[in-house]
């Protein structure tokens, strides 16, 4: 009986001995059979994707100020444009109603300013008689105040005497009071019609709409006879030829971006072309529809022809080093590496969308399988 026991334990050996080997065999040839590959040295760039839209500069929408009805455009689309030059008329006969009213009044200021030698001829007049018999009343005064003192004359004749050179002098003051207001009043008037003039003159341009750049006319949304409101964009006005490229960069790697990071642009106008930028600004709000910020970007060497709206794909360059260990980004899973020694923990540095870069943990030599995809 203890012959078959030690019989069958060994039988047993034997045969998980016979098993093991052919586990171990078939694991071996499973790996002989998966992908595996030995980490390289290359040059590895690690870049922000995003999303571009090409537009103007200085682009904006162009608001009249007044509402109306549309009279004239004076510019088409596509036209070139100078600052403060006149683009679209709007009707409104009241504004030029005020102006001639307004010019009237300042020409009947004028004339009575211009002829207030005549206004005040009069006034001259009455101030020369009442000098003079102010001079004869205080002559007569003062002789009778002298008499009066050495008692000679009667208390009445003083009296009276006295009350003409009083209301003499006052009679002479008042006149040449007015005298000076009358001035006074024809300089005001005549100022406040040039004012009213100004402000009638500025009041009717308010129906004219200039352009506030040296531009380009990209969009007319107005046609002649058409309701023109303070709310609705009439035109579009942008740079004739100076560019912004502006991405949209989503908010985990906005944190990488800063200025004067080169872009690699590729427009869908142009194909596989591939155009050189640098950051020029970042927006500091963020778009909470699609969680992104805006970064514009201007043109190293500007592609001749460029349209608003031209929309392609953009690389922001972060950093780059010339010669780094590296993996395909397929072999690493959770900064781990299966080996023929099983998985190792790698530390990573750069990384795009094809390989990382390798910092520790592994060795050039050694050989790396690509993990089993479930």
């Amino acid at each position: 009986m203890n012959q078959i026991n030690k019989y069958r334990y060994k039988s047993l050996v034997r045969l998980h001995f016979t098993l093991f080997s052919l586990v171990l065999i078939l694991s071996q040839s499973c790996n002989n059979r998966r992908e595996a590959i030995r980490p390289t040295y290359r040059k590895l760039t690690e870049s922000v994707y995003a999303s571009v839209t090409v537009q103007p500069d200085s682009l904006y929408q162009v608001y009249a100020i007044v509402s109306g009805i549309l009279d004239n455009n004076l510019v088409k689309e596509g036209d070139i444009v100078k600052e403060g030059q006149d683009m679209m008329q709007i009707i409104n006969n009241t504004p030029k109603l005020n102006v001639k009213n307004a010019e009237l009044q300042l020409q009947l200021a004028k004339e009575n300013y211009n002829g207030r030698a005549a206004v005040l001829k009069g006034i001259e007049d009455e101030m020369v008689s009442a000098a003079l018999k102010y001079k004869n009343d205080s002559v007569m005064y003062f002789r009778q105040k002298k008499l009066w003192e050495q008692n000679i004359g009667s208390r009445a004749e003083y009296d009276t005497k006295k009350l003409n050179y009083q209301l003499a002098k006052n009679n002479l003051k008042l006149i040449r009071s007015r005298y000076q207001r009358t001035e006074n009043e024809l300089v005001t008037s005549l100022r406040q019609a040039k004012n009213n003039l100004e402000t009638t003159q500025i009041a009717s341009t308010d129906f004219t709409v200039t352009s506030k750049i040296n531009g380009k006319v990209y969009a007319l949304y107005k046609e002649p006879g058409e309701l023109v409101s303070t709310m609705e964009p009439l035109a579009t006005v942008g740079s004739r030829d100076r560019f912004i490229i502006k991405m949209l960069v989503d908010e985990v790697d906005i944190v990488k971006i800063s200025i004067g990071q080169p872009v690699v642009i590729v427009l869908d106008a142009y194909g596989d072309d591939t155009f050189k930028a640098k950051v020029s600004s970042i927006l500091p709000k963020k778009d909470e529809r699609n969680q992104t910020f805006t970064v514009e970007a201007l043109f190293d060497g500007q592609p001749k022809t460029l349209y608003p709206g031209l929309s392609g794909e953009a690389n922001i360059v972060i950093a780059t080093k010339d010669s780094v260990l590296t993996l395909p980004i397929s072999y690493v899973k959770n900064n781990q590496v299966e080996t023929e020694n099983g998985l190792h923990d790698i530390e990573i540095g750069l990384q795009n969308l094809e390989f990382v870069e390798i910092i520790s943990g592994i060795k050039a030599g050694t050989k790396v399988y690509k993990p089993n995809e479930l």
